[in-house]
């Protein structure tokens, strides 16, 4: 069952996996519980992008794929100063941008076998310079997010007090859209850049089930997504799937069987 681990370019996609099964969660709960669960498509279409044009040009597609979404992250906080009150529209402006960019730069892509492999994820296309580079990204985010994790907290429930109370909301926005951008961007060849969304809100949504605290709701996200990851990683490669897709379809599935028990339980039980 383990024989997987004896090919280099699984021992590569697992750490990565794991990597990003860490920091994602960490992100999502951020996202979902402020309602801001689009902005991971947005940046993964400017990533698509990034991708995009490194192939074009002959440089790490994963490399490209962090700057656009940096860009893109630059971008949404600045179009959100033109629109207070619709903050959402940046969120959009941005995705249509990611979009047309993908799109036009695609067709000068001579290997559509290669960026195929980075909509829905390949295991075995992980290069050891992709790998160092998500190891570095991963600590840098996982870092940011312990050190402002009390200005992330008071922010995520109330921004306006945790602005009256003298946190820097702007900057601490402004970080947080770019830890974003960074987890969407290293996630697309293990991920995909279509499904790293997914993976960002589908483990937050099952812990949130179960969760009592926001802490527990952080750790249940993590432990869902490692699990969701490692098993959609054997399952992608006994059953020769795309790993994308099985990872996230394997989350849905882990979702809706904690929905249908805590459903049960309380037909059970009563409330």
């Amino acid at each position: 069952m383990l024989d997987m681990f004896q090919y280099g370019f699984m021992q590569r996609a697992v750490i990565v996996g794991l990597l990003i099964a860490i920091i994602a969660p960490c992100i999502g709960v951020i996202i979902v519980l402020k309602r801001l669960s689009m902005i991971g498509d947005s940046l993964s279409h400017t990533s698509l992008a990034g991708v995009a044009a490194g192939l074009s040009f002959g440089i790490s597609p994963v490399l490209a794929a962090v700057v656009f979404s940096v860009l893109a992250a630059f971008g949404i906080e600045q179009i959100r100063k033109s629109f207070v009150r619709y903050s959402e529209i940046a969120i959009a402006v941005i995705m249509a941008t990611g979009i047309g960019t993908a799109g036009i730069l695609s067709g000068f892509v001579k290997n559509s076998a290669s960026f195929s492999s980075f909509l829905f994820g390949s295991l075995v296309a992980i290069s050891d310079f992709e790998l160092t580079m998500v190891v570095a990204l991963s600590v840098v985010v996982l870092l940011a997010v312990i050190f402002l994790y009390k200005e992330l907290f008071y922010m995520t429930f109330d921004e306006t007090s945790a602005r009256l109370a003298g946190i820097p909301t702007g900057a601490i926005n402004f970080i947080f859209t770019l830890l974003t951008a960074i987890t969407v961007s290293i996630s697309s060849r293990t991920v995909g850049t279509l499904v790293i969304s997914s993976l960002m809100v589908l483990p937050v949504a099952a812990a949130m089930q179960i969760a009592k605290s926001y802490k527990q709701t952080v750790l249940f996200s993590v432990l869902f997504a490692v699990f969701d990851m490692i098993s959609g990683l054997f399952i992608s490669y006994y059953a020769n799937l795309k790993p994308g897709g099985t990872i996230v379809i394997f989350g849905v599935v882990v979702l809706v069987l904690i929905l249908a028990g805590k459903n049960l339980l309380k037909k059970v039980f009563g409330n």
